[in-house]
């Protein structure tokens, strides 16, 4: 019985020296208001790492500014070779504005007996500008003298020629037309747009001639065409003139 005891206190001794030797991680302490915690052991790594700083980017140079063309000016662009070469003609771009206009087709001219067959298609070719001052004024003078009428109409001053267009009654006695306007269309009747200065043709009848009246279908007049500048009181009224021989019927110009 003695021995039993003696094992039992041997037992005992030694479990008390393991717990002795061991260092506990954590141990239980009591705060203010009697609440248990755990106190991390001091040898844990702090929850905030400081990161490794990045490596620095070099920066990128910006590219050189390439002057941009004014308006108006023609831009030069040089061309490289596949070789790596500068091109030594640089290619010439376009300047900005309107494309040019596409040339005026002209219908071939025609004969009607001793008459030459012409239409608003050649009298109305070009650009005519007309000034609003009267002639006497420099500014006006200077105007007409840079209009130029084209040798391809002016080689039909004095000539007998046969034009279709729509009538224009001004000037009525005993109901026959004495003077009318010779239009290249409708545009000056019904509210409509009024026609250029070289879309018209002022056409005079001789004494005792005159025509009946004929509206809003195209007719032919025949007659001796003067081309130039035409004058009332100083003012430039006009660019045609027609003495007026016949009127004719709609023919295809």
């Amino acid at each position: 019985m003695s021995d039993l005891r003696g094992i039992c206190i041997l037992a005992l001794a030694v479990g008390l020296a393991a717990c002795s030797n061991e260092s506990p991680s954590q141990q239980n302490v009591k705060v203010q208001r009697g609440e248990v915690v755990q106190r991390q052991a001091a040898l844990e790594k702090p929850f905030i790492e400081e990161l490794p700083k990045p490596k620095q980017v070099p920066e990128v140079p910006e590219p050189p500014a390439v002057a941009k063309p004014q308006n108006g000016e023609t831009g030069t662009v040089p061309v490289a070779s596949q070789a790596g070469e500068e091109d030594p003609e640089p290619v010439q771009q376009p300047k900005a504005g309107k494309p040019p206009a596409p040339p005026i087709e002209l219908v071939p001219l025609g004969k009607i007996g001793e008459y030459t067959v012409i239409g608003f298609d050649r009298l109305a070719s070009f650009a005519y500008e007309v000034p609003d001052d009267p002639i006497t004024e420099p500014k006006a003078k200077a105007i007409i003298e840079k209009n130029v009428i084209p040798e391809t109409v002016r080689v039909f001053d004095k000539k007998k020629v046969a034009l279709k267009g729509y009538m224009l009654p001004l000037k009525v006695e005993d109901g026959k037309i004495t003077e009318l306007l010779i239009l290249r269309d409708q545009s000056m009747c019904c509210y409509g747009a009024v026609p250029k200065i070289n879309e018209w043709v002022s056409v005079r009848m001789p004494k005792g001639k005159g025509v009946k009246p004929i509206m809003d279908v195209p007719i032919t007049i025949f007659g001796t065409l003067k081309v130039g500048e035409v004058l009332e009181n100083g003012y430039l009224v006009g660019i045609y003139e027609m003495d007026g021989d016949r009127l004719g019927g709609p023919i295809d110009l």
